[in-house]
């Protein structure tokens, strides 16, 4: 885990903890190209109507708005959740080139927990997976999220 990693997922977290306070299931992703943010998302499939407004895509629409383009070269995305296959797929497409990401989602994870979309050797891209940066404080959001949920 390098201290780059941390300071990137410590936005991620940030971006997760305002979902949280929004209502939204607490995941904040980043975009990170040439040690400058790009992209920035969080949960937002209840506010939006939108089942496709995950962090992970809505950081990958801006980035690719920023930059302007939609292959994502040479980016990394950074985060708090392990992806689902939708998103890992827009990954892919996107040529995402490093994702990392803290908490793993044993339910719906499609980098390894689940399934392992990005594995598959017939796709014609690879994107490099670090996962374990900050696992704690990633689940811990999330845990405390569903805790409060369920005393309701």
């Amino acid at each position: 885990m390098s201290a780059t990693d941390t300071a990137y997922m410590q936005l991620a977290l940030e971006l997760a903890s305002e979902a949280a306070k929004n209502g939204e299931v607490p995941v904040g992703a980043i975009i990170v190209k040439d040690g400058v943010v790009v992209g920035r998302g969080s949960n937002a499939p209840i506010s939006m109507h939108d089942p496709t407004a995950h962090a992970e895509i809505i950081a990958l629409r801006e980035a690719s708005a920023h930059l302007g383009n939609y292959r994502l070269v040479d980016c990394t995305l950074y985060v708090t959740l392990e992806p689902c296959a939708m998103c890992s797929g827009a990954i892919l497409h996107a040529r995402i080139s490093r994702l990392v990401y803290g908490a793993s989602d044993p339910k719906t994870g499609a980098c390894g927990s689940v399934i392992n979309v990005m594995a598959e050797p017939k796709l014609n891209h690879h994107t490099k997976i670090v996962s374990g940066i900050m696992t704690g404080e990633c689940g811990e959001l999330l845990s405390n999220f569903f805790l409060a949920r369920r005393k309701k």
